[in-house]
């Protein structure tokens, strides 16, 4: 699939991903042979070089936001979003967990059915999939079934990280969370609007608490309590 005649944007919030950030803009930039992509890169308070390696890549990236303050993921988001300009939106992770080869996968729902969003999962692909923590993949489809009695939608991976939203719907939600809580806010958010969610099968090159990976317990547990927040609190 070949569509180069829509922009999508991509922000790409990055925390101290000095080891990664290089090859994502990288293979990012490869994907520009397919589809009209702008780049749009927040650092989050990076402590070390990635700062010094995004200016490096200045050619390739829109626009770069750094921020002072070490804020969160959902923090980094709507930053970047006050530079999109594309129709789409996608959310790609600095590490090298979700790979810019599955753009082809991910965007056709958005081009062939005008998904109003589509959410990447590892559990319905049968894409390679690095194995490493049972208690990570545990609470995920727990949090998952959870989020799906609540919202009444059939997900398979509610905290993956491979995300994309017509700009105009990510633009609306008026979102609050600064952390990984964005996650959950979108897809209540979502859910309560009825828009239209597609999901697809992708790779998975998941990292290890040494080699970089944030998500942590506490994650998990408030995830449960933003599910009920944004589905009748707010």
């Amino acid at each position: 699939m070949k569509n180069k005649s829509i922009k999508i944007s991509i922000i790409i919030p990055c925390y101290n991903e000095e080891k990664y950030i290089s090859t994502v803009l990288t293979n990012i930039n490869k994907q520009r042979k397919l589809f009209n992509l702008e780049i749009i890169v927040v650092d989050d308070g990076s402590k070390d070089k990635t700062k010094k390696i995004l200016n490096k890549y200045k050619k390739i990236i829109k626009k770069i936001v750094i921020k002072k303050k070490n804020e969160g993921k959902g923090s980094a988001i709507r930053q970047g979003l006050n530079y999109v300009t594309g129709k789409y939106t996608l959310i790609q992770d600095a590490d090298l967990e979700y790979s810019p080869l599955d753009y082809t996968k991910i965007f056709y729902p958005l081009f062939k059915y005008n998904a109003d969003a589509v959410y990447g999962s590892r559990f319905i692909s049968n894409e390679a999939r690095r194995i490493i923590y049972f208690k990570n993949e545990l609470a995920n489809k727990f949090i998952t079934y959870i989020s799906n009695i609540v919202s009444g939608l059939n997900l398979s991976d509610i905290e993956v990280g491979y995300k994309v939203f017509k700009t105009s719907i990510l633009k609306s939600l008026d979102l609050k969370e600064k952390s990984f809580g964005f996650e959950i806010e979108t897809t209540m958010k979502l859910a309560k609007n009825n828009y239209k969610i597609f999901e697809v099968g992708i790779s998975y090159n998941g990292r290890t608490y040494a080699e970089g990976k944030k998500i942590r317990t506490i994650d998990g547990v408030l995830a449960l309590f933003y599910i009920f927040k944004y589905r009748f609190l707010n």
